[in-house]
C-alpha cells in the first residue's frame, strides 16, 4: 500500500498497519506461548523495521499487552490497581513483573485512582483470532487496517499533528491518554468506531521506553482519518518551505 504522508515525511521506517483476521500469518514474527514480551518493543523493532509481527489469546506477551491488544481485560485477579500506584504486600502471583508487585510502579497516586484509569480504558475482545503488525507497504487491496502506527521523531510528530488538523473544523483531533506502551492501539479501535476520530500519541509508558529509541513517539491514526490525512497531503504545509527545509535534518 502507497502512502503519500511517509513519502511527504521521508520516514526512514514503515507505517505499521494494524490488521485483525482469522487467518494465520504465513509468516512473521511471534512472541512463545508462555513468555513474557513487549508489544511496543515488537512493533518498534519488527513491523517498523519491514518484518511482520503477530499475535493471539496465548502470545501477547504481557497483561497489559493483551489488553491494549484487544484480547479483553487480560489483568484478572491480578491487583492491577496497586502494581500501578502504590504495590502491595504479600500477594501471591506467579505472573512476571517489570516492577516487584510490593513496590508498585507509582504511576498513579492511589489504588483508588487507578482503578478508575483501568475501568476507564476502552476495553474489548476482538472477534478475530490474530492481530498483526505490518509493514504498511505490504499491505494488500484486499486487506483493511483498523489503523496505522507512525513511529517518528519529534519534527515529524509536529507535522502530523498539524496534518490532523489541517482539515478539521477543530482543533484537538490529537490527543496524548497515559497508557502501557501499546495501549493506543485499544484507543484506535475506540477512535475509530467515531464520525471524527482523533489521532492518539503514545509510546509514554516510562518501563516501556527502554525498548524504544529514545527519539521516537508514535501516532496512531484511525484507518478512517489516515485516509482523510493522506488526501491532504497535496497543496498544503508538506509541499511547502517550510516543511521541506525543516525536514532535511532528518534525513
Amino acid at each position: 500500500m502507497d502512502c503519500k504522508i511517509s513519502k511527504a515525511l521521508n520516514l526512514h521506517n514503515s507505517p505499521v498497519a494494524v490488521i485483525l483476521t482469522n487467518d494465520i500469518p504465513d509468516s512473521g514474527m511471534q512472541f512463545k506461548e508462555g513468555t513474557w514480551g513487549c508489544v511496543a518493543s515488537m512493533m518498534a523493532a519488527s513491523a517498523s523495521k519491514g518484518r511482520a509481527a503477530f499475535f493471539d489469546r496465548k502470545t501477547y506477551g504481557c497483561m497489559g499487552g493483551g489488553t491494549g491488544l484487544g484480547f479483553g481485560n487480560c489483568y484478572g485477579d491480578f491487583p492491577i490497581d496497586y502494581f500501578l500506584s502504590t504495590g502491595i504486600k504479600d500477594f501471591k502471583s506467579s505472573i512476571r513483573t517489570r516492577t516487584p508487585l510490593e513496590e508498585g510502579e507509582a504511576y498513579i497516586k492511589t489504588p483508588e485512582l487507578a482503578k478508575k484509569f483501568v475501568d476507564s480504558l476502552p476495553m474489548r475482545d476482538v472477534s478475530a483470532e490474530y492481530i498483526v503488525f505490518k509493514p504498511l507497504e505490504d499491505v494488500t487491496e484486499d486487506e483493511k487496517p483498523e489503523m496505522i502506527i507512525f513511529m517518528v521523531t519529534p519534527d515529524r510528530l509536529s507535522a502530523l499533528v498539524v496534518l490532523a488538523n489541517y482539515g478539521r473544523e477543530s482543533n484537538d483531533n490529537v490527543f496524548a491518554p497515559f497508557g502501557a506502551g501499546c495501549q493506543s492501539v485499544l484507543y484506535g479501535y475506540s477512535e475509530n468506531e467515531k464520525e471524527n476520530p482523533r489521532a492518539v500519541l503514545g509510546f509514554f509508558d516510562i518501563s516501556a521506553r527502554k525498548y524504544i529509541n529514545k527519539n521516537l513517539l508514535s501516532f496512531t491514526v484511525p484507518y478512517k482519518m489516515y485516509i482523510e490525512m493522506s488526501e491532504n497531503v497535496k497543496d498544503s504545509f508538506l509541499e511547502r518551505e517550510q516543511w521541506l527545509e525543516l525536514n532535511k535534518r532528518n534525513d
